[in-house]
Formats: structure tokens, sequence, C-alpha cells
């Protein structure tokens, strides 16, 4: 499998060229595209790879590229990936998957349309972390689940020029961090809840730095997401309250940097780690396998679809204008 990474961006040496890497062969990197040429050189000079254009379409165009790495800013994810899905290649794209639900459906129509798949990096769902979440919660030993509480913070200090405080590009706390916190409740509830409440206090340019919603799910669990990138510690954290126990979740994101699952059942504490690789590790060997099979990978189809319409009304409810697309 050839892939072609759209971006010479910074998150795709650890996304995906290491985790190539590290395979046995059986897939590589083969060219990378960025709007300014010299740059695409550089970059593929120092990651080793052999091609590189300056021009996002001709990467796309490339017949030899199986599969396009969309590491792109938010805003270009639904263009430059409906664009990949039209000449033939399937499509991993970085979270989060669109700017808004209604780019997420029309992402999706092109695959149908195409043929082809195109899939949500949520690399955390592919790590056997999250599988012993859902084991733990469908197991029964917490009692019937009341609510849960996800959050993902870290620190990203204000640029004006950062994509991550600039709306129109896809900035906001809840877009580049809480994304992940939403998906963890809908993946762990297993169904699509309402938003009751939200909140957010926004940055200088008008993105949210800080957002907590309320959310209520149809079996009457109530759930919460909170994620901020102010000032603050490193958090990514998923919690459960049963009628009988609690489960307490650190290192949901990138487990292989530390992480610990806590159960306290019937007043009685547990607490251990699961084995796994990188995240990145899992997410590439599911994508292969999942291209390779045709089985249906659980970041693709309707999921990425929901995650946006989550997204968008807790943007809504909190009164955060969204830029028009």
């Amino acid at each position: 499998m050839r892939i072609g990474i759209l971006g010479a961006a910074g998150i795709a040496p650890a996304a995906i060229i290491r985790p190539v890497r590290r395979r046995d062969g059986d897939v590589t990197i083969a060219a990378v595209a960025s709007r300014d040429e010299e740059r695409a050189a550089r970059y593929a000079a120092e990651h080793e790879i052999p091609a590189w254009y300056g021009d996002y379409q001709q990467l796309i165009d490339d017949p030899s590229i199986d599969l396009i790495y969309n590491a792109l800013p938010p805003s270009r994810h639904a263009d430059m990936s409906i664009a990949a899905l039209r000449a033939g290649k399937d499509v991993l794209c970085e979270k989060p998957f669109a700017m808004n639900a209604a780019q997420a459906r029309a992402m999706n129509e092109a695959a149908t349309s195409s043929g082809r798949r195109i899939i949500e990096a949520f690399h955390d769902r592919y790590h056997p972390l999250q599988a012993a979440i859902i084991e733990i919660l469908a197991s029964g030993r917490l009692g019937q689940i009341t609510t849960m509480t996800a959050n993902f913070s870290a620190t990203i200090p204000f640029a004006d020029d950062s994509l991550r405080h600039v709306p129109g590009l896809g900035g906001g706390a809840l877009m580049d961090l809480g994304c992940y916190a939403v998906h963890w409740l809908r993946t762990f509830a297993g169904q699509e809840p309402s938003v009751t409440a939200a909140e957010a206090e926004l940055g200088p340019l008008g993105a949210d730095e800080t957002i907590r919603a309320d959310l209520e799910f149809p079996s009457g669990v109530r759930g919460r997401v909170e994620t901020s990138m102010a000032e603050g510690p490193l958090i990514q954290s998923f919690r459960a309250v049963g009628e009988r126990g609690v489960l307490e979740v650190t290192g949901v994101v990138f487990p292989s940097g530390g992480h610990s699952i806590r159960e306290v059942v019937d007043g009685l504490s547990s607490t251990r780690t699961v084995a796994g690789l990188e995240t990145y590790d899992h997410q590439l060997a599911a994508v292969h396998e999942g291209l390779r099979s045709g089985a249906r990978l659980p970041t693709e189809d309707e999921d990425p679809v929901a995650n946006m319409t989550l997204i968008d009304a807790i943007y809504a409810s909190a009164g955060v204008a969204r830029p028009a697309q």
C-alpha cells in the first residue's frame, strides 16, 4: 500500500511516517505535497520520502498512490478528501473529520459514489485500551451506568497564526481536543446523545479556548464533555459512575505514554493497564487490514458524521458562531 501525505504537517511523522517504517515493508510513504514546493522538497528530504509535489492535486492525481493521508487543517478536509476519493484514492482523514456535519455527509457521499473508503483518524479508538473500557462497561459489574465524563485538555499557547486558534481554519478546543472526548462518550455509550446545556470561553480570534457540555443519552445516562486549550495540566481522562461502582481511566488518547484503568466495585478497588503499541501503529494496522479485507472500521461510515453532528450541536448550545462554509 503506497501512501501520499497531503500537507507537510507536523503530525505526520508520529501519525503515519514512523508507524509505516515500523512495519515489514507492506506499506510505504510514496510522496508528500505542500502548496510550497520548496517546503515539500525539504520535508521529503528530512523524512526520506522519494517524491514531492508543490500542488495538492498533483499528489491526488499520482496513479501510484493507493491511500491519501489528509493532514491538512480541518478547513481543507472536505474539499481535498472529496477530490482524492473522486480520483480513485482511499482516504485516511485527520480529526476532526470536517468543519461541520454537512461537510462530513458530503465526504461520505463522495466515498459511496466513487466506491472508495474514507476513514477518520481517531487513532486512540484502535488501541486495546478502548476495547478494555467497552468490555468493562458491557460486563455489568459497575451496575447500571448513570453518568459518564470525558475530558481532554492541553495547553496550546495563543498565536494568531496558529490554526488551533483560528475558527476559519477549524480551530477551537472542541475541534482540536474535545472531538476526542465527544467520540469517547458516543463510543462507550453506544448511543447518540442530545445536548442539554453548554458554555464556552472564547479566545481573541473567537475560537473556543474552553468548552463544557452536558449531554443526555436515550438510555438516561448523563454525559459531560470538558475540554480546554488554556494554560493548565494535560488531562486525557474518562470516568463512568454506575449503581455499584466507578470506572476511572487516564491516558486515553496516548496510552503508550502511560495510562491506568481503576475500578471500584462494591467498595473494592483494582488498578491495571493493558498491553499495546503506540495508537498510530494500531490504527495503521487496522486501516491496512480493513482496506485489504473490505471489513468496515469503527471510525468510518456514519461514525464521523455523528461525531460532527454532536460537535455542531454543542457549539450551537454554547452560542459559539461557526465559520460559514
